[in-house]
């Protein structure tokens, strides 16, 4: 057998640590925390590294948006609704921050519930067993009659579910994200896929009323888009639906001749999804602008986003 002699060593070129550059400075390290300190002294500490730092890019991005004037888009899936975010976005809404929303069918059950008992999200694993799954009256009755009465008056599917439910004796539509879009005039716009919410296997279903509303809004949510350079994007939780409808609607308006390319994007989930990724992160910003994918648990998450902003605002901003 062959003997091969090692690699000489002695001739490899080098050079002082302090021309290299390098990714991680000790000035973005975390900062030691005191007893008793604010929500504001805790931002402070954390490392400029990584998803920290993408956190308050992001931030500092919305309120840019903000300040001169330009959209903020929230689109979501029904996950924060179910884990208790209502509230903070309905708060988001009434400062103008969030300008417009965009969710899919299962929001306007799980919002709808909510205003009127105040409950939602069954245990689908034990209803399953014996075909009672989805099929609640109350909530597939009212659903299905606003989108048929929101169809023969030519509204959107967002608006109508939100009209009714403002119009309604429902205890709890203070709750409602629905119910405030109306109350403050914010647009809320409704991306449906037939067959995918519970109420589409109740007897008042009228597809073409779903179809008709949906698309309105689907124009709606597309006019928005239009006007977005400058803005900011957030996909919060939705891994199919506002994914490809972002991207559709982007598609649309630049070919009309609008301009979007200046734009920020976000997605926040707890896992990393092809299409959020793709469809809200990269691809819309090739143009120009900026996305990010943030992961972590709705829960923990965007209230974190919520209150750094609140913070970071001035005194007399909001």
């Amino acid at each position: 057998m062959k003997k091969i002699r090692p690699l000489d060593l002695s001739n490899v070129r080098r050079y002082p640590l302090s021309e290299r550059k390098s990714k991680v400075d000790i000035s973005d390290f975390s900062k030691s925390w005191s007893k008793g300190g604010s929500f504001r002294k805790w931002i402070e500490t954390l490392p400029r590294i990584l998803a920290a730092r993408e956190l308050l890019e992001v931030r500092d991005r919305i309120i840019k948006a903000y300040r001169d004037k330009r959209p903020i888009i929230l689109g979501m899936g029904a996950h924060p609704i179910k884990v208790g975010l209502s509230p903070i976005i309905i708060d988001l809404m009434e400062r103008g921050i969030i300008t417009a929303i965009a969710t899919n069918g299962a929001s306007i059950v799980h919002d709808a519930e909510i205003a009127m008992i105040g409950k939602t999200s069954e245990d689908v694993g034990e209803q399953l067993r014996d075909g009672r799954f989805g099929l609640s009256e109350e909530t597939g009755h009212f659903l299905n009659q606003a989108i048929r009465w929101g169809a023969e008056r030519d509204m959107g599917l967002g608006q109508a579910i939100g009209k009714r439910i403002a119009e309604s004796d429902f205890p709890f539509k203070d709750l409602s994200i629905f119910s405030n879009s109306v109350r403050l005039n914010i647009p809320i716009t409704v991306h449906v896929a037939i067959g995918t919410d519970i109420i589409h296997i109740h007897p008042e279903v009228d597809g073409a009323s779903i179809g008709k509303c949906s698309h309105r809004d689907f124009l709606i949510f597309s006019k928005l888009i239009s006007d977005l350079d400058g803005g900011v994007f957030i996909n919060l939780g939705s891994a199919v639906i506002i994914p490809e409808v972002f991207l559709k609607a982007l598609s649309l308006v630049r070919n009309l001749g609008y301009r979007v390319k200046d734009i920020t994007t976000l997605t926040m989930d707890f896992i990393r999804q092809y299409r959020a990724m793709h469809n809200v992160v990269s691809r819309p910003t090739l143009e120009g602008g900026k996305g990010y994918y943030i992961v972590g648990h709705h829960e923990i998450m965007f209230p974190l986003l919520y209150a750094s902003l609140i913070e970071a605002f001035g005194e007399n901003e909001l």
